[in-house]
């Protein structure tokens, strides 16, 4: 949906201009946006609102669907997480106006982020190493996404076509989880309970470090005991949520003001490549996770800062004599950022309780989303200055 957001905007502008319709498609598709004299061919609206419609519903959700949401059954989740995906790609391919495009994009955003606090739950229920497949999944996705998006519609489809062929992704999520997966007797598919058992993890190693008394669980925790659970998270989720504000602050606020005019692909082509490197480094670093471990977050926050301050330099002053070379600085940035989140939900995994587990795993993921909403509302007056430039 990120990927689309340069489209969705440009295609509402050209919806509500005075000129003809083909004229203004056809030349938003051969290159710049027509209706501006900046140089940095603004669009009226900075993709970050399309980020700000996709990420605050998911933040709200994960404020505070963890101090309840053991009460829903993980079937009902995933359904209702695909129903709303299906109904985020209907919306924004048959808008005609900008509202009805970013209503669809916040359908996107409950599916996005009731699933992913869902499923990090989930991998409590098994061994720990699937922190590592959940970590390429979701980079994979990513990678995906914005990669078929960026062929479809550099091939000719356009972008209503293209997300309504993407409505293949909740029907396949559906699939997958119902009839692929396996899961534990333990796990409360249908009914809900406030009583589980406590999986042990499987090696020998782990299983020495587990006292007998906390084989099971002795009651649900309480909102004091959640409330000093999320202070010893602190230590990851601060690291978490400065990586994700640089990594949303270049992504929404600074990709779409890195344009070069001469070079052989348009700006809307330029943006979607953009995002497509970005979710390829993603994908790299979430899935080395059986390769390399790294302990130290404020590291990986410090270096994505950097990466932001370059870029903010490079669009006021464009030093930069090529978008090969942003595309190299895109990739880099998507490994700082996946490393980041599967790292941090590693260590969160093998350092808590085993009681504990389940909900600072659903906790903890508000940090990314936090991060990324911060960076929406810092890249609107950023966005609004230079294009007045």
């Amino acid at each position: 949906m990120l990927s689309a957001a340069h489209d969705i905007l440009k295609k509402q502008e050209s919806g509500n201009g005075t000129a003809s319709t083909t004229a203004t498609l056809t030349v938003d598709h051969q290159g710049g946006n027509s209706s501006n004299s900046s140089r940095y061919d603004c669009n009226p609206v900075s993709t970050a609102a399309v980020l700000l419609a996709d990420i605050l519903p998911t933040l709200i959700i994960k404020m505070f669907a963890p101090f309840m949401i053991h009460k829903v059954p993980y079937g009902i989740r995933v359904l209702f997480c695909a129903i709303m995906a299906a109904t985020s790609f209907l919306l924004v391919s048959f808008s005609s106006a900008v509202w009805m495009s970013i209503l669809g994009v916040i359908f996107a955003s409950i599916s996005s982020g009731l699933g992913e606090l869902s499923f990090l739950s989930l991998t409590v229920f098994f061994n720990r190493d699937v922190l590592g497949g959940w970590g390429s999944g979701t980079g994979g996705a990513g990678v995906a996404g914005a990669l078929l998006y960026s062929l479809l519609t550099q091939v000719g489809l356009s972008p209503q076509i293209t997300l309504l062929i993407m409505l293949v992704v909740p029907f396949v999520m559906v699939i997958s989880y119902f009839f692929l997966l396996e899961p534990p007797p333990s796990l409360p598919q249908w009914k809900s309970s406030e009583r589980r058992e406590q999986l042990l993890d499987e090696t020998e190693e782990e299983d020495e470090e587990i006292s007998t008394t906390g084989d099971r669980i002795t009651g649900p925790l309480t909102f004091t005991e959640k409330l000093h659970i999320i202070r010893g998270l602190l230590r990851f989720v601060i690291p978490l949520g400065i990586v994700y504000f640089a990594e949303y602050f270049i992504n929404q606020g600074l990709m779409e003001l890195l344009y070069f005019p001469n070079f052989f692909l348009s700006h809307a082509e330029q943006y979607r490549w953009y995002q497509t490197l970005y979710q390829v480094g993603v994908l790299v670093s979430r899935s080395s996770l059986c390769c390399v471990k790294i302990r130290k977050l404020w590291a990986l926050s410090l270096l994505q800062v950097v990466n932001a301050v370059v870029l903010l330099f490079a669009v006021r002053y464009q030093f930069l004599p090529s978008a090969w070379l942003v595309f190299a600085i895109i990739l880099y940035e998507g490994l700082l950022g996946g490393a980041a989140y599967v790292n941090t939900f590693y260590f969160i995994s093998k350092e808590t309780e085993d009681r504990q587990r389940e909900f600072a795993m659903a906790a903890a993921s508000v940090g990314d989303s936090l991060g990324i909403a911060l960076a929406g509302l810092t890249a609107f007056p950023v966005h609004r200055y230079f294009c007045s430039l």
